[in-house]
């Protein structure tokens, strides 16, 4: 079998597990958020917390229930890190530094996961397991509920309450992602993942020698580092390790936990607006783009260019054997498309258009599907932005599902999509000015722009993945970079809220004929569009000065 062939098997074997998935997920999490009854540890959990789960907040209350659950996470997680070396189970390592310390803390907070540390080598089993993984929980529901309000904001009218967080963050914790990560734990497992509690075991190597491994519950945080689109891994080589990704057939399977949760809730959206077509009309966008994508990243690896290319099949270099370039190319779009950041293969090796897509990936927005919740509520402002351009163009007042587009909703949504070019925009440039942070590249020209402006282009949007090749272990790029994800995570936020209380506040407006059917396959091109254009009017000159600089040279 080619490899050709069989990376469309395995495209064709994903679409077909999401497909199946994609009803009864969608519809169960639809539930869980419409339901107004509480499971008994739901419970225990508000008592324990001292939140009041029936009480309906504006989005003030819920931005500050958001704001404050964070806050207060990512100083427990800072305080665990720089406590490690007198905590047990730290395997003998030290605490951590605290400009790392703080980064590592904003990273899991953030959903980003940025790793400027070599996990098996820094962090020991309390830090992984009672501070990594934790927040591999509830950063993932967070970014749900915030999407879950704004869809609540389409569906309300005039009242500004858009549900209480603490029973949306408690519900999707353990009624979504806890049962889906005990089952995705134990395929994990089936699989040759790890889970155990071990030391570190000094083992022989092939040719002489020895080599320092150390164990750890591997599995159950790795299903949920792709359920919770997180995507910090237990070692540095992430899920190019063998531990935590033993096989094609775990690959796949990881693959398919990056994407499932962010598809499904589309079909969440359809329920709770009351209307499924509309759900299909955003799924649609984000297959469209995930497709294109993905067929362009097997494109660019799989182009020959000599001999070399020739005998591998493709460009080989940075990726695992057992994957191919398929693996990797399905990873690595999968990975970049959403918020998740796991890799399997090293971005930096790859062509200069392949290191380009994983990078415009990330620069759309990651809403294709984008990550959990994130990537919902960052199609929504899309299409908003899509509406509103469609009624300038007939000269008519936009509306979307019912509601208004006015004066105030654009500004919301415009304030949205300029925060993350801006911070990786301006931390990129920074970063060359000062003298101290170019050193931290190691290939010059291009490829070097291209190291730093992926670096700040994962951070500010909160996906997580390394291109390679930069040190970014420095105070310049810890503190940086920290900054960027949690402006980067937590400024959308504010306007993605504000935004849903405005269009909770108004009153249904009646369709006529003249209403754009925004559940047409027609607004699915419109709002591609409007993606590619935004994105790629915003990003162009930079991507010129690396990737696309880079391709053109080859």
């Amino acid at each position: 079998m080619s490899p050709v062939l069989a990376g469309v098997l395995q495209l064709l074997a994903l679409v077909a597990a999401l497909g199946l998935s994609y009803r009864p997920l969608g519809d169960h999490m639809a539930r869980v958020y419409s339901s107004e009854k509480h499971l008994r540890p739901e419970k225990w959990i508000y008592k324990a917390i001292g939140a009041n789960p029936s009480v309906e907040m504006r989005w003030p209350a819920y931005l500050r229930g958001v704001l404050a659950f964070s806050a207060v996470s990512v100083l427990f997680l800072y305080l665990l890190q720089r406590l490690q070396g007198s905590l047990p189970g730290s395997l003998g390592f030290v605490s951590i530094d605290p400009d790392q310390a703080f980064n590592t803390a904003a990273s899991f907070v953030a959903n980003t996961n940025w790793q400027s540390y070599y996990g098996e080598q820094a962090m020991g089993h309390v830090v992984q397991t009672g501070g990594l993984a934790v927040q591999n929980f509830v950063s993932a529901a967070v970014g749900i509920a915030v999407a879950v309000a704004l869809v609540r904001g389409f569906a309300r009218s005039r009242t500004g309450e858009l549900g209480n967080f603490w029973s949306d963050l408690v519900r999707g914790t353990v009624r979504i992602l806890l049962p889906i990560s005990v089952i995705g734990a134990l395929v994990l497992v089936a699989c040759g993942a790890i889970q155990n509690f071990s030391g570190i075991h000094e083992v022989g190597q092939f040719g002489g020698g020895t080599q320092q491994w150390n164990g750890g519950a591997v599995a159950s945080q790795e299903v949920i580092k792709e359920l919770g689109t997180n995507g910090g891994g237990y070692f540095n080589a992430n899920s190019a390790h063998p531990f935590e990704n033993p096989n094609g057939l775990s690959n796949l399977f990881e693959i398919y936990l990056i994407l499932v949760i962010p598809f499904a809730l589309t079909r969440t959206f359809g329920r709770m607006v009351g209307s499924i077509k509309q759900g299909y009309a955003i799924l649609g966008t984000m297959a469209t783009i995930w497709l294109g994508f993905t067929a362009l990243m097997m494109w660019t690896e799989f182009a020959h260019h000599g001999p070399a290319f020739d005998i591998a099949g493709g460009a080989m270099e940075g990726k695992e054997t057992r994957f191919g370039i398929a693996g990797s190319s399905l990873f690595s779009v999968a990975t970049t498309l959403t918020s998740t950041g796991a890799v399997n293969s090293f971005h930096s090796s790859y062509t200069g258009f392949g290191g380009g897509l994983t990078m415009l990936g990330m620069q759309l927005g990651e809403i294709a599907p984008g990550g959990v919740g994130s990537g919902l509520y960052g199609m929504l402002i899309m299409a908003v932005i899509a509406v509103f351009i469609a009624g300038l163009m007939v000269g008519r007042t936009p509306e979307y599902l019912g509601k208004k587009i006015g004066t105030r909703e654009i500004k919301f949504a415009a304030c949205y999509i300029l925060v993350t070019p801006a911070l990786v925009l301006c931390f990129t440039a920074a970063s060359f000015v000062l003298d101290t942070p170019s050193h931290s590249m190691t290939n010059s020209g291009a490829h070097g722009f291209s190291e730093i402006l992926y670096a700040f282009t994962s951070g500010a949007n909160n996906n997580g993945s390394a291109f390679a090749g930069l040190n970014a272990d420095t105070q310049w790029f810890n503190s940086t970079i920290g900054i960027a994800m949690l402006l980067g995570r937590f400024l959308p936020m504010v306007f993605v809220l504000a935004l849903a209380g405005s269009l909770a506040e108004q009153a249904p407006v009646p369709e006529t004929a003249g209403t754009l059917r925004t559940e047409k396959p027609l607004f699915t091109g419109l709002l591609v569009g409007t993606i590619m254009i935004i994105a790629g009017l915003t990003y162009f000159p930079a991507l010129a000065l690396g990737p696309l600089a880079e391709g053109l040279a080859a």
